[in-house]
C-alpha cells in the first residue's frame, strides 16, 4: 500500500467543508449556501434585481483557489464544490441555479470544463431548472492543447483558461448585456485559447498516495488537473528550455488539440500554479514565456501570474494563451474591476467592510434538488422476491466496500486514484438504507433509490453514470413490476447501458465501464430459458472476460484517454468495479435458488 503524504487537516471526510467555511470566513462578501457545498454573493438579491445575467461554475475540491475564489462582483455569482478531484453532485448545482436564477429573467450562466461528470452533472441540473421554468445556458471550456490524437477521446479538458471565461462572462454581466451575446462572446473566446501544463512532482488525494511516479530527473508534460499523468514524459532541464517544449507542443500545427499562433498576433497569458510551486519559480516561466512569445512575433498584452486553478500540491505550473480581438472587447472585460478575491482583489462586504464574517449561511430556497425517488407503479415485489433481491444487493455493496484499495491502485494509473472510494461511498449508503427495510417495494423505486444514492453519495462521474444507469433501469422496470426472470434483468441492463452511452458519449470497447456491462447484458440473452444458476455464472465470466481485455484496449472515453497508452497496464477500474457488485450480486441470486 502506498504511503499517504502529509496533510494538514482536521479529517479527510470534513476538509472540503472546513476549507469552504475558511473562504467565506476570510472574504466578507462571500456566502455559504446551507445544506450544499456553493458559495454565492452576498448581493446576489441585488444582482437579481437588476435584471443582470447570473454566472455559475465549479468542479471538484483540490483545485482552490478555483472556483470559489472567483466569486465576486465582475466575475461568478456563485461556485459549486465536489469532493476532492469529485463533480459537484447535481442537487447542489440545482440549489445553486435556484438561489441565482429563480425570479431573475436575465437567465443563468453555467461554465463548465469539459470533463465527463461535470458535463453530466451541470447537464442534469441545468434541464431540471429549465423544467422549474429557470432560463438555463451552458458554455463548456476546453482549451487543453495536450491531446496529439485526432482518435476518438473525452475531449479537450477544461484547464485554468476557464478563469478567463469567469471573467469575460462577469464583466459583460455587469454591464447588463444578454444572456445570449454572453454565451456568443465565451463560446468564440474558449475556442480562441489554449492551455499545458508540466509537472516535478505529483499530487496525492488526502488519505492516498501519488496518483503517478516521476523519477529524480523527470517531468511530466500535458497532464490535467485531476492528477492523472501526462502524455509525454521528459529529462528536467532549465525553465526557458521547458517553457520552450511546453508552447512548441501547444502551438504545433500536427497537434490534433493545438492553439495556431501566427506573428502579429496579441495575447493574454496566464502562468498558473499547479499548486506546490514557489512564486520565485513562477516568475522565472512567466519571463521565459513572455521572451519566447515575442521571439516569435507575438505581442503579449496582458499577463497574469499566480496561483488560479490548481492541483492540490501538485509542483509544476500550467500555461494558457488565449488570443486578444481586434476591437479590444477582451482586454477590456479582463481589465474591468471585480471583487472576486483570486483575481486577486479582497471580497469586501457593503454590510461589514471588511470585518471577519460571522454571518450564517443563506437559506437554500425550498424545494428538493435530488431526483424523485417516487414509483410509478403501485405493485409492490412480493416477500420473497424482495428479501432475495435485498440479499443480493447488500452482497454487492459489502463487495465494493472490501475491494476499495483495489480499484483506488487501479484508478492511480489512469486516473486520480479513488474510484474505490467512490464505489465504496456509494455502497455505504445504500446498504446503511437497505438493511433497515424490511417492507417490500415496488421494482422501479428500488432502482431510484439506487439511483439517488449515486448521485448523493457517490458524486463525480461514476455517481452521474450510475444515477442514469439506475434511472434508465427504473424506468424499464415498470413493464414487468414483478417479475425477476432474468430474461428481465438482461432488460435493466439494456436500458442502463443506453442511458450511460446516450449521455457519457462511450461506447462498448472504449475501454470503460460498458465493457463489462455489455457483456453480462449479452450471456443474459443468450441464456434465456437456461437455469439460473448457468444464467448467472456466464455472465459473471462473460463480464470478467470484458473487464480482462480492457487492459489491453485503447482508452477513448474518461480520464483514461488522456493518458499515454504506456502506463494503461492494467484493467480499467470502473470496468473491474462492475465485475466486483455483479459477481456479488448474481452469486447471491444462484446461492438464494
Amino acid at each position: 500500500m502506498t504511503t499517504a503524504p502529509k496533510k494538514l487537516l482536521n479529517s479527510i471526510e470534513q476538509c472540503v467543508d472546513d476549507a469552504l467555511e475558511g473562504v467565506v470566513s476570510i472574504h466578507p462578501g462571500l456566502r455559504l449556501l446551507d445544506d450544499h457545498r456553493v458559495v454565492i454573493r452576498e448581493d446576489i438579491e441585488q444582482v437579481i434585481t437588476d435584471g443582470k445575467v447570473t454566472l455559475l461554475s465549479g468542479g471538484g475540491s483540490g483545485h482552490e483557489p478555483a472556483h470559489a475564489g472567483f466569486v465576486g462582483k465582475g466575475m461568478l455569482s456563485g461556485a459549486i464544490a465536489g469532493s476532492v478531484f469529485t463533480s459537484p453532485p447535481p442537487h447542489s448545482i440545482l440549489a445553486a441555479i435556484r438561489a441565482v436564477g429563480k425570479g431573475n429573467k436575465a437567465g443563468t450562466l453555467l461554465i463548465v470544463k469539459n470533463y465527463t461528470g461535470d458535463r453530466l452533472n451541470f447537464g442534469i441540473a441545468a434541464e431540471r431548472a429549465k423544467s422549474e421554468g429557470i432560463r438555463t445556458e451552458i458554455v463548456v471550456v476546453g482549451e487543453d492543447c495536450a491531446l496529439t490524437s485526432s482518435d476518438k477521446s473525452a475531449g479537450r479538458r477544461g484547464l485554468c483558461g476557464t478563469i478567463l471565461i469567469h471573467k469575460i462572462a462577469g464583466s459583460m454581466s455587469e454591464e447588463g448585456q444578454s444572456l445570449d451575446d454572453i454565451l456568443l462572446a465565451t463560446r468564440a473566446a474558449a475556442s480562441d485559447m489554449g492551455t499545458i501544463g508540466i509537472c516535478l512532482y505529483p499530487c496525492s488525494v488526502p488519505g492516498s498516495g501519488p496518483s503517478f511516479t516521476l523519477g529524480q530527473n523527470e517531468i511530466e508534460l500535458g497532464l490535467g488537473i485531476h492528477g492523472e499523468a501526462g502524455v509525454k514524459r521528459m529529462k528536467l532541464a532549465s525553465s526557458k528550455d521547458v517553457v520552450s517544449a511546453m508552447i512548441s507542443h501547444m502551438t504545433a500545427s500536427n497537434n490534433a488539440s493545438h492553439l495556431a499562433i501566427s506573428p502579429d498576433d496579441h495575447v493574454a497569458v496566464v502562468v498558473n500554479n499547479l499548486g506546490g510551486t514557489s512564486y520565485l519559480e513562477l516568475s522565472v516561466v512567466a519571463k521565459d514565456a513572455i521572451a519566447y512569445l515575442e521571439s516569435q512575433g507575438v505581442s503579449v498584452e496582458r499577463v497574469y501570474c499566480g496561483t488560479f486553478m490548481t492541483s492540490l500540491e501538485m509542483a509544476g505550473a500550467s500555461i494558457t494563451i488565449m488570443h486578444l480581438d481586434k476591437d479590444g472587447h477582451r482586454a477590456k472585460c479582463l481589465d474591468a474591476e471585480t471583487t472576486a478575491p483570486a483575481w486577486p482583489r479582497i471580497s469586501l462586504s457593503e454590510s461589514s467592510g471588511s470585518a471577519h464574517n460571522k454571518l450564517a449561511p443563506l437559506a437554500s430556497l425550498e424545494g428538493d434538488v435530488v431526483a424523485s425517488t417516487e414509483s410509478t407503479s403501485q405493485v409492490k415485489l412480493p416477500q420473497d422476491k424482495f428479501v432475495q433481491i435485498k440479499a443480493a444487493i447488500l452482497a454487492a455493496c459489502d463487495a465494493l466496500i472490501t475491494s476499495e484499495e483495489l480499484l483506488n491502485e487501479l484508478d492511480r494509473g489512469c486516473g486520480d486514484g479513488d474510484c474505490g472510494t467512490t464505489m465504496k461511498r456509494g455502497a455505504q449508503g445504500v446498504s446503511s438504507w437497505l438493511t433497515q427495510q424490511t417492507t417490500p417495494m415496488p421494482l422501479d423505486k428500488l432502482a431510484l433509490k439506487l439511483s439517488a444514492f449515486a448521485e448523493q453519495n457517490m458524486g463525480g462521474s461514476s455517481g452521474a453514470l450510475y444515477c442514469l444507469f439506475f434511472s434508465a433501469a427504473a424506468h424499464a422496470a415498470t413493464a414487468f413490476e414483478t417479475s425477476t426472470e432474468h430474461s428481465h434483468w438482461a432488460t435493466l441492463l439494456q436500458h442502463g447501458i443506453y442511458a450511460i452511452s446516450k449521455y457519457g458519449g462511450a461506447e462498448v470497447g472504449d475501454r470503460t465501464m460498458l465493457d463489462s456491462l455489455h457483456a453480462a447484458y449479452t450471456s443474459l440473452q443468450e441464456t434465456v430459458g437456461s437455469d439460473v444458476k448457468t444464467a448467472c455464472d456466464k455472465a459473471i465470466k462473460a463480464a470478467s472476460e470484458a473487464a480482462e481485455k480492457t487492459q489491453t484496449m485503447d482508452a477513448k472515453a474518461g480520464r483514461a484517454s488522456y493518458v499515454s497508452k504506456d502506463l494503461l497496464t492494467k484493467p480499467d477500474p470502473g470496468a473491474t468495479a462492475v465485475v466486483i457488485w455483479l459477481k456479488a450480486a448474481l452469486m447471491k441470486v444462484a446461492e438464494q435458488m
